[in-house]
């Protein structure tokens, strides 16, 4: 589980990105500094793509150095991986220069591309395998990638990779994107207004503020999710500004948190564990800003790509439990 989405542009053209990731509370989770300049090849892949990154890269990770599943560049060109279970079929390895392991697609794009065009080419040419990058299994995944101008989206389907232009600028998981875009059809009724409508003498009112929303999908299920975000980022205001967008964003993070009880998951024989938002990011693809916060620390934090040194790599963990901060009123 996990949500990706562009909201609307603000006044000012600021763009920004929001995602979440959902996931038993199980990785190691860090914040990475990826370096420019630094040659890397895929791990564990035998004549792999090697590459030498132009661009720096600010993401979250974990496992080492460069293994991303969320990430912005110096450029203004974001990366978003994710779980795509039984919607993913990657390939074999072909031994020819071109494979890569599924987590190094980001730092790979990220690194190597400016835009989404270049992005989408640059993805043509992979060849994406599955390895483990210490989970003990191979992640089943796609990947979102927004721009200033437009989203994609990288999916592995059973006759091979699929790179396509994401109109709606929204991703969550399975079925495959055309599926959760057809399927906004079912709520085109979808409205800020509240309704009303007459019977005989009588107008009736909805019984309170909301009614437009009525059938928005509330659970937590890939479709659901995909509607809610679609709704939300179409029907939020105009933000102002630049600060503005990216409170914007989180608010409508907030629509797919889950705290640990409500969602739970058997991921060995008799090991129940809980499903829950592990962090959320936002990225200023205008201002170069990379904001995030954690399920143990809701106080976001940000970072300034623009003044980020990318001269190496580096890694550190995310925060860790927060306390209420005491006033006195």
């Amino acid at each position: 589980m996990c949500t990706s989405f562009k909201i609307k542009p603000a006044a000012d053209g600021t763009v920004v990105v929001g995602r979440t990731m959902e996931f038993p509370d199980l990785i190691p989770w860090e914040v990475q500094v990826v370096a420019a300049g630094l040659t890397r090849t895929s791990a564990g892949v035998k004549n792999g793509i090697a590459w030498t990154p132009q661009y720096g890269i600010l993401g979250m990770g974990a496992w080492g150095d460069g293994i991303l599943a969320d990430g912005m560049n110096t450029e203004g060109l974001s990366a978003h991986a994710l779980y795509m279970a039984g919607f993913c079929d990657y390939a074999g390895p072909t031994g020819a220069g071109n494979d890569i392991g599924e987590m190094d697609v980001i730092a790979y794009l990220l690194g190597t591309c400016k835009n989404i065009g270049e992005a989408k080419a640059a993805a043509a040419d992979m060849n994406v395998v599955g390895v483990d990058p210490g989970l003990g299994f191979n992640p089943p995944l796609h990947f979102l990638l927004h721009d200033a101008t437009g989203s994609a989206a990288i999916e592995f389907r059973p006759e091979g990779m699929s790179v396509v232009d994401n109109p709606i600028g929204v991703g969550t998981n399975g079925p495959f994107l055309d599926w959760h875009i057809t399927n906004l059809r079912n709520y085109v009724g979808i409205s800020a207004v509240n309704p009303t409508t007459t019977v005989g003498d009588n107008t009736l009112h909805p019984l309170g503020q909301g009614g437009g929303l009525r059938g928005l999908p509330g659970d937590y299920t890939p479709p659901s999710r995909f509607v809610r975000a679609a709704a939300l980022v179409s029907l939020i205001d105009e933000p102002a500004d630049a600060a503005s967008a990216e409170s914007v964003c989180l608010h409508v993070a907030n629509s797919f948190d889950i705290p640990a009880g409500i969602i739970t998951e058997e991921i060995k024989s008799g090991q129940v564990v809980d499903e829950v938002t592990s962090w959320v990011t936002v990225s200023n693809l205008t201002d170069r800003r990379y904001g995030y916060r954690t399920i143990g620390d809701p106080v976001p934090y940000v970072v300034d790509l623009t003044t980020t040194n990318f001269s190496t790599s580096r890694r550190t963990p995310v925060p860790g439990a927060a306390r209420f901060t005491p006033v006195t009123v």
